[in-house]
């Protein structure tokens, strides 16, 4: 049972450190909402069809549209929450 969960750990760690966006056990809601964002406006900016939809939808161009959602990509959450020392 213990090889298993060493499998286990050992798999979830590299996918972890493959894979950034995927969090750890201490991540903070606020960390995770930002990578799923992120994730999100650069598979938009990635994908010229779903740039230019935006786009229109928008009453945008294309570049206007992908410098805005560049921009976005900054802090697409907000400032982050301050400190809370306990």
């Amino acid at each position: 049972m213990s090889e298993l969960r060493y499998t286990a750990n050992n798999s979830l760690e590299q996918l972890h450190s493959r894979y950034t966006g995927t969090g750890h056990a201490d991540i903070t809601k606020y960390e995770w909402m930002t990578h799923q964002h992120r994730d999100t406006l650069a598979s938009i900016v990635g994908h010229p069809p779903l740039l230019s939809y935006i786009a229109i939808a928008d009453g945008e161009t294309r570049g206007r549209e992908k410098f805005e959602v560049l921009e976005r990509m900054l802090q697409p959450c907000g400032l982050p929450p301050g400190k809370t020392d306990e």
